[in-house]
């Protein structure tokens, strides 16, 4: 038995280290638009984006390693798109908080993600969603990657009459999505092996040689990630020094803490899930290990220079690819890792080619709706919210608050609520009033 066996329980799980390396460069592949995205985000607070784009690196890297090799699963990590946009627009932009102080805020939000994590807070809030939730945000989080493929296509744009439209699909990067997505379904229908990965290159091929890649590139050094590594300002983050920031700097905080929880909540059941890595009674082996993973990659973040780090719902398409271990996810922290010395050409794969990976993985998703009792209302109204949500609010968080708040409320309405459910209930109150601060707000 080999030492990746070994380690991975590779033949436990029906995988393979081939497989195992296909997955893991899938997952990179679809989740590295993060190398640019990142620091153009981030940049806009005044930080260096070359040192923002070693940072990410940085912290996806180690953050997927650690996933993979303390808590053996597939998922990887990096910063969350959802919270540099926060960071960068609200907290620096609007309230008017320096980087540095706003670092500091996310090393310490990342510092109470280990608290929580050691007390078993988090594994707890995690046991109380129910269980139908479960499936509702797999297929929920499914809708939203295609969504997110469909609009990064250009097959689907905004339109002010009907919101959403159809997109202009004689643009040659929309026709070279729906290529690269016909031949990734043609793959998946023939059953080959890292199917999505070959479509990925092929379409990738295809618009290289169509010209359709815009690749612009740029003065890059790895030593550059000095001018926002350990830059962060811990002391101002906990309101010393007289600044008049107290009661935001707490407020910011929340905000870090709660969305970070439950979305990585929402990304961890819905691969955990699309991996069969969820027990029958629908508990997650390992799960404190997971969430201390991911917790640490946050403190590793904010050290390097970059916002609060989180799974990622990309993690899917390896998983898809055949993924099944923590292999996966030291693959593609390898590559994070060694695109440090190559961020800006990240860029070389065109948007076209990942995002028909998004789409087919999407509809791949959809499967556990089928574990829903849709006849109950108690459960089918919840569930349904939680997946219709996800996608049109454009937030994991969001779908998941509906659910839970639902399945408080009709669960007391039907007189099946238990002592068992005190955290639910718990749950949908914080919930609650999330939406009422983000009202005020």
């Amino acid at each position: 038995m080999s030492l990746l066996d070994t380690t991975f329980q590779l033949k436990a799980r029906g995988t393979n280290v081939r497989t195992e390396l296909l997955a893991g460069l899938t997952t990179f592949l679809t989740m590295a638009y993060i190398i640019l995205v990142n620091p153009a985000i981030l940049g806009q607070t005044g930080m260096p984006p070359a040192a923002v784009a070693a940072a990410t690196c940085l912290a996806a890297g180690v953050g997927c390693i650690l996933m993979g090799m303390v808590a053996n699963y597939p998922i990887a990590l990096a910063p969350g798109m959802g919270l540099n946009a926060y960071f960068t627009f609200t907290v620096v932009k609007t309230m008017g908080v320096p980087w540095q102080t706003a670092l500091g805020l996310v090393f310490i939000s990342g510092v109470l993600f280990l608290i929580l994590t050691f007390a078993g807070v988090r594994k707890l809030i995690v046991n109380a969603i129910p269980r139908a939730l479960f499936s509702a945000i797999a297929a929920g989080i499914g809708l939203f990657i295609a969504f997110i493929g469909l609009k990064g296509a250009g097959i689907v744009t905004a339109n002010p009459g009907t919101t959403v439209g159809l997109g202009d699909l004689h643009n040659p990067n929309a026709m070279l999505a729906l290529l690269g997505l016909a031949i990734i379904a043609v793959l998946e229908v023939w059953k080959v092996r890292g199917g999505i990965l070959i479509g990925i290159v092929i379409t990738s091929v295809i618009g290289w040689g169509l010209h359709l890649a815009q690749w612009t590139p740029q003065t890059y050094s790895v030593a550059q990630m000095t001018a926002t590594a350990f830059q962060l300002d811990i002391p101002a983050a906990f309101g010393i020094g007289g600044k008049g920031l107290g009661l935001a700097l707490v407020e910011i905080l929340f905000v870090f803490v709660f969305v970070d929880l439950f979305d990585n909540v929402g990304t961890l059941v819905a691969v955990s899930t699309k991996a069969g890595l969820v027990q029958p009674d629908g508990t997650i082996p390992r799960l404190n290990r997971i969430l201390f993973a991911d917790a640490t990659a946050t403190v590793v973040g904010s050290l390097a220079g970059t916002s609060t780090v989180v799974s990622y719902i990309e993690s899917a398409s390896g998983v898809s690819a055949g993924g099944r271990t923590g292999l996966t996810a030291v693959v593609t922290g390898l590559l994070f890792l060694a695109a440090l010395f190559v961020a800006p050409w990240a860029q070389a794969i065109p948007a076209a080619a990942t995002a028909p990976a998004l789409i087919l993985v999407g509809s791949m998703m959809m499967a556990p709706l089928a574990d829903i009792e849709w006849k109950d209302p108690v459960v089918a109204i919840p569930a349904f919210l939680t997946l219709i949500a996800i996608p049109l609010t454009f937030s994991i968080a969001n779908g998941l608050a509906f659910g839970v708040i639902a399945c408080a409320i009709l669960k007391i309405a039907g007189r099946r609520i238990g002592r068992e459910d005190w955290l639910l209930l718990v749950l949908a109150v914080l919930f609650v009033a999330r939406f009422a601060y983000m009202a005020a707000a």
